[in-house]
């Protein structure tokens, strides 16, 4: 709806930002630095890194939650939310991590480097949540529009998904680098910041 309505009239996008919560602006303002902060090479911990996609992870089930837990389809939406998730995670995650990526197993920290894709993901669920925050406050009745919720709910899940999976194929490379002695999984609670 929100789409439509700026292709066919642009002019209504200004009210619409204008009634927008600032907080709304605050959120997007620390979720841009976050996946900026995604642009450049650097060092990480496990707990660090893993941070990301369960911040996304929440985001995302809140984007599905707020917009359609009065929905007389919520449980077909989360079901499209898991499917979603589930894809996403069986396609990336049994793939290597991305080239370059380093684990240092004396240090628990990994040398990761720069990705435009959390930025373009975490951009994804914000502008997911918003369009149809906008969208449900214009109409309504999408909150029962089987399409619409199915594809909402598949969207989150998707992007959800593409964290997951790359949270995991490092927790894996931190497993088949991390040598003998303490686990990884263990270690990370207690590592120092890298």
């Amino acid at each position: 709806m929100l789409i439509q309505l700026i292709t066919q009239q642009p002019q209504m996008l200004a009210p619409i930002v204008k009634a927008t919560p600032t907080w709304v602006w605050g959120l997007l303002a620390t979720l841009l630095a976050l996946g900026l902060s995604q642009l450049r090479a650097r060092r990480v911990s496990l707990s660090r890194m893993t941070l990301l996609p369960v911040l996304m992870t929440g985001l995302s089930l809140w984007g599905t939650v707020s917009a359609f837990a009065g929905s007389p389809l919520f449980a077909y939406v989360l079901l499209a939310w898991a499917v979603g998730a589930a894809l996403m995670l069986g396609f990336i995650a049994p793939q290597g991590p991305q080239t370059g990526t380093q684990y240092d197993a004396a240090s628990r920290c990994f040398q990761v480097p720069g990705s435009w894709v959390p930025l373009a993901l975490i951009l994804g669920i914000f502008l997911t949540k918003y369009i149809v925050g906008v969208d449900l406050a214009m109409q309504p009745a999408l909150a029962k529009d089987g399409q619409y919720t199915l594809i909402i709910g598949a969207l989150y899940g998707l992007f959800c998904g593409t964290f997951a999976a790359r949270a995991v194929r490092l927790w894996r490379l931190a497993l088949r680098q991390g040598g003998k002695g303490t686990s990884p999984l263990v270690a990370t609670v207690i590592t120092r910041a890298c």
